[in-house]
């Protein structure tokens, strides 16, 4: 069936968009609305893209919402989000309809948040400079000093660059008249932007077709723009650019981890970075290099317990005093979460015509501040209207958890006592008008429905000033009430689409030249060495535990009798090392998998997202089988499932991982690990003491059951198994093996030769595998295997503290 003329598709839309009642869609009473104006009609920047939507069965676009949904899922998308009941996991919750916005608005909107975000530099410059604005009367000075976003170490610091602001957000929303608003300004440590690229993405992929026809700007050049110009603060041509983190536990370290890989730079926690003759220096494997740009995404006073917040364990002691040094430009500037109060909404328009000579073009939403006794009569006598809320809060009142009180809903004793409230505590509170956000289509329950909705919106310092980046994310309440916009509260996220009638560029952040230069990876961090070096163990460990409890399970399920020998010398030997037979899934298995997981958490930056989900699966299916698993063939069985799961996660490691550092440190912690597992295995089942079907036992667990039988024209021997298992370079089974791999590794480490001498590390690594090179069969024995048990584990050590500390 052909495509409709277009005149006949705009009509079709006017008429209640086709005959299907799931379209058929009318704004609330009084409320603007994107996508239909105040007669009912669909604005024609939303026409070709309803009428699409319209003529698909339910059925196709359910799949299309299902294809968003798993991209998101795949790509490990996700947010914290903190209740009463603690911390969950949760998907990024989309709303699958994007919204469409003219290009020709949006230019009007640039504008304005252009404007806005100047004067957020002239007012932060002010407040730590000059303090003109308090001496002149445009700011009260208790606004300042008793605000808990003022830091007064900051105070007389000139920023490295001349610029306090390289990055910020705004939650806008439009009004019942159709003008926009702004809601809050985020400057502290803006959020969102990575998520605002991935609900692109899995947005195209619901609409790749609809995306493809319709004139969408792209998002990409503008994190390409801010990257260059990042870039171009850089002090030197080897000095790093860094986003710091607070860690995993951060609600949005996903983004963090997202942001830093998407735009090639490196991802840093506090403890990753030390202060040298006021640089800031970052440890790496390599020793300490420089970090000149400091993108950070952890709040200022937890920046430097030195100067700011004692109490911090996630920052750098001595940034503040590298800031007064002007060797480090940080994004943005610490003591730029004060321009996120509340109450300073109230006086930026007269601070925009003092400074600027001109109007806000894009207003705030109506703010006063109580402490002042006009402002604070004024919101007695319309607290109908009003919403109050803590005057030096950071949030906007459908955002600060439950902080702020409509004046609307409190009772008539409570609205009496309202101005002794006020007059009390006036100076902590501000009263800011109720507004109704304009509401936008959302797919519910088989139909669009409208739902209230805000943008927050991104700008970036470039080299040509501030570049609005042309979308962002709406966020979608999940019922009518706007307090339910937020995402701790239900609310999902929707794409959104600045469409324009002329053709739009296409841009990518990969290089267009012909030639190029390849540039190697750089210095790897200490702590994500340390994290993927424990990876490969945790994931080794379990490993080894898996083996040896399905080789167990197996002759348990067909003795029936733990106390038979071989079985009750195995629980013996398990036991040592914290596995209990007794548990068909041993909760200490369970441990060593959620220790991988957790140091893969810590290096999402440098995980592919295959692997992080190969991993989680992993644990999950391990946690599912924790439950419901009986022990002998039921458990074997289940070890058999766990074992294949963690060799596809290994198999995509090996497969995917780019050969460098990081590689050999998860290389390194994996041979170091089986090695050790071999060592004592060998040592424990080995020796003449041990149990009949010892040995049989020890090839199975060791996957050489085949090659023995293939290598030896013998039955199964103490010498046989201890030539395979402990000797034979070919085995990758065997200690031999791993000692080999170490060396290989070790020598490709940085500082293996100082001033042309080996290090330390590498000559202990030598020394032992010269040792076992030319042992044999006949020498090996318990000792030896203790030896070689205490010299690995030594050998972990030094390696921790040549390079890990």
């Amino acid at each position: 069936m052909g495509k409709k003329p277009a005149t006949e598709r705009r009509d079709e839309v006017r008429a209640g968009i086709g005959n299907d009642p799931a379209f058929a869609y009318s704004a609330l009473p009084g409320v603007a609305d994107e996508m239909v104006d105040n007669t009912g009609a669909v604005r024609p920047v939303w026409q070709n893209l309803l009428a699409a939507l319209s003529r698909m069965p339910e059925k196709d676009l359910l799949e299309r919402f299902a294809r968003a949904d798993r991209y998101l899922r795949d790509a490990g998308v996700f947010y914290r989000a903190y209740g009463s009941t603690g911390v969950s996991e949760r998907n990024w919750p989309i709303s699958h309809i994007p919204v469409l916005i003219d290009e020709r608005e949006w230019q009007t909107l640039s504008a304005g948040l252009r404007q806005r975000a100047d004067l957020l530099e002239e007012v932060i410059a002010d407040i730590y400079g000059d303090n003109r604005l308090i001496n002149e009367g445009l700011l009260p000075p208790a606004l300042i000093a008793a605000n808990p976003e003022f830091l007064r170490p900051l105070a007389g610091i000139k920023p490295a660059n001349g610029h306090y602001l390289h990055f910020l957000a705004f939650e806008i929303g439009r009004g019942p008249d159709g003008n926009w608003w702004v809601l809050a300004d985020r400057a502290q440590a803006p959020s969102g932007a990575g998520f605002a690229l991935e609900t692109r993405v899995a947005t195209t992929r619901a609409f790749s077709d609809i995306y493809a026809e319709t004139k969408v700007h792209r998002l990409a050049s503008f994190f390409g723009a801010f990257r260059d110009a990042l870039q171009g603060v850089k002090r030197g041509a080897s000095d790093r650019i860094a986003v710091l983190t607070p860690g995993p536990a951060n609600e949005t370290y996903y983004e963090h981890a997202y942001i830093a890989r998407y735009l090639g730079f490196m991802l840093l926690e506090g403890e990753d970075i030390t202060v040298v003759n006021d640089q800031l220096m970052v440890r790496t494997v390599a020793g300490l290099k420089p970090i000149s740009v400091l993108w950070r995404r952890l709040d200022a006073s937890y920046a430097d317990p030195l100067e700011l917040n004692q109490q911090s364990h996630i920052g750098t002691p001595g940034m503040v005093e590298a800031l007064r040094a002007q060797t480090v430009t940080i994004v943005n500037g610490l003591g730029s979460g004060i321009l996120e109060t509340r109450a300073l909404l109230a006086f930026l328009p007269t601070i925009c015509r003092h400074l600027r000579g001109e109007d806000l073009k894009l207003p705030s939403i109506a703010t006063w501040w109580c402490g002042q006794k006009a402002e604070r009569e004024h919101v007695a006598a319309h607290i109908e209207k009003m919403v109050i809320g803590p005057a030096y809060s950071c949030m906007p009142f459908f955002d600060d958890n439950g902080q702020s009180v409509l004046g609307s809903t409190l009772r008539t004793t409570a609205k009496e006592s309202i101005a002794d409230w006020l007059t009390t505590d006036g100076h902590k509170l501000v009263g800011q008008e109720v507004v109704t956000l304009s509401t936008t289509p959302a797919w519910v329950n088989g139909k669009l429905l409208p739902r209230p909705m805000s943008l927050r919106v991104f700008a970036a310092r470039t080299e040509n000033g501030w570049q609005i980046m042309p979308g962002g994310f709406a966020r979608i309440g999940s019922g009518d009430d706007v307090a339910a916009i937020a995402m701790q509260s239900g609310g999902s996220a929707a794409d959104v689409w600045i469409v324009s009638d002329k053709p739009v560029e296409r841009h990518t952040l990969l290089p267009t030249e012909e030639t190029f230069t390849r540039n190697m990876p750089g210095s790897l961090p200490s702590r994500a060495a340390d994290n993927l070096f424990w990876l490969g163990r945790y994931i080794e460990r379990a490993e080894g535990a898996l083996r040896i409890l399905r080789a167990w399970h197996g002759r348990f399920a067909e003795a029936a009798d733990p106390t038979q020998p071989l079985l009750a010398n195995v629980s013996t030997y398990l036991a040592a090392v914290d596995i209990d037979t007794r548990e068909p899934v041993p909760e200490s298995l369970l441990r060593n998998i959620d220790s991988a997981v957790y140091s893969a958490s810590n290096i999402r930056d440098r995980f592919s997202p295959d692997g992080w989900l190969a991993l989680n699966d992993l644990a999950k299916t391990a946690r599912r089988f924790k439950e419901k698993i009986k022990a002998g063939d039921d458990a074997s069985h289940a070890m058999t499932i766990l074992l294949r799961k963690l060799a596809g996660f290994a198999g995509l490691v090996h497969e995917n991982m780019y050969r460098f550092t990081g590689w050999r440190f998860l290389s390194l912690g994996r041979y170091i690990e089986r090695g050790l597992h071999m060592t004592r295995l060998l040592g424990y089942m080995s020796g003449p003491e041990a149990p009949d079907g010892a040995l049989d036992m020890l090839l199975e667990i060791g996957d050489s059951v085949m090659t023995h039988r293939r290598r030896y024209n013998v039955n199964t021997a103490r010498l046989t198994v201890t030539d395979l298992l402990a000797l034979d370079p070919l085995n990758p089974r065997s200690i031999l093996f791993q000692m080999n791999e170490i060396h290989r590794e070790v020598e490709q480490l940085p500082n293996a030769f100082v001033n042309g001498q080996m290090s330390p590390f590498y000559r202990e690594a030598m020394r032992l595998h010269s040792g076992l090179a030319v042992m044999t069969p006949e020498t090996m024995n318990d000792e030896v295997y203790k030896r070689l048990e205490r010299e690995l584990e030594s050998l972990s050590d030094l390696l921790a503290q040549t390079y890990l500390g």
